[in-house]
């Protein structure tokens, strides 16, 4: 394979680099092999009930919409948990920072799978939110009785006590959470396809925030740098 070159770097520089190029080559490679996993999947299970949601409809009022009821003429949704209920005064800063990113993405994944933006927040509120950080493209769900985020662990109200152990959460203590979830069209059924697990898995030392790698710029740019992420945790405002 012919290498770039560029002005002035050294022979070491070069060598290490067409090195870490044939890494980079391999992990391109593995992550498209994963994803070819995720699609191969066996059916997942079906929803055990059909969720209510509120959302912003026709004349910009309020209207009831079930999950059955977002697929449109696709076969998969993607649905996001955003850690923003009613509990909380201010959106999660790492929720919000991902949805600035994904928000420009929302018009163009929508022509193969909608995306739709859950929290456990009213939707006027979610809406109100949206207008201050300038989201055109999101379509917001409000899920007025936390079933859905229950189920599909948009908060840890079911986790496990051992998962509770593995997190140090106090007993008691709940908070919703952030995870992506996938649901298909089976004929008559909605299956549940994939959820991001990753979130809720043990992390490596130092590795804190890296579930969501794979759809968060922020993260990639940074590990471009010298620097890397270091500390770096986003803000609401700077």
């Amino acid at each position: 394979m012919e290498h770039l070159s560029f002005p002035n770097e050294s022979t070491a520089y070069r060598a290490a680099r067409a090195a870490l190029l044939d890494d980079e080559i391999a992990l391109r490679r593995q992550i498209e092999a994963v994803a070819a996993k995720r699609r191969a999947l066996p059916p997942g299970g079906t929803m055990p009930e059909d969720y209510a949601f509120e959302r912003i409809g026709a004349f910009q009022r309020p209207e009831a919409v079930m999950l059955s009821d977002l697929f449109g003429d696709k076969p998969s949704i993607i649905l996001y948990s955003f850690m923003f209920g009613s509990e909380r005064d201010n959106p999660c800063p790492g929720c919000t920072h991902l949805l600035d990113a994904i928000d420009g993405s929302a018009r163009h994944v929508g022509q193969r799978a909608p995306l739709y933006i859950v929290a456990k927040s009213p939707i006027a509120r979610l809406e109100a939110w949206a207008k201050v950080r300038r989201w055109p493209h999101l379509v917001f769900l409000s899920d007025v009785d936390g079933r859905y985020s229950a189920d599909y662990y948009g908060d840890t109200s079911r986790l496990t006590d051992a998962k509770r152990a593995e997190r140090g959460m106090k007993p008691g203590e709940d908070w919703d959470e952030t995870i992506f979830n996938v649901f298909r069209k089976d004929g008559e059924a909605i299956r549940h396809v994939w959820a991001s697990e990753l979130a809720f898995a043990p992390e490596d030392p130092g590795q804190h925030h890296r579930a969501g790698d794979l759809v968060d710029p922020l993260w990639g740019l940074l590990d471009m740098t010298p620097e890397g992420r270091g500390t770096f945790f986003p803000r609401l405002n700077y």
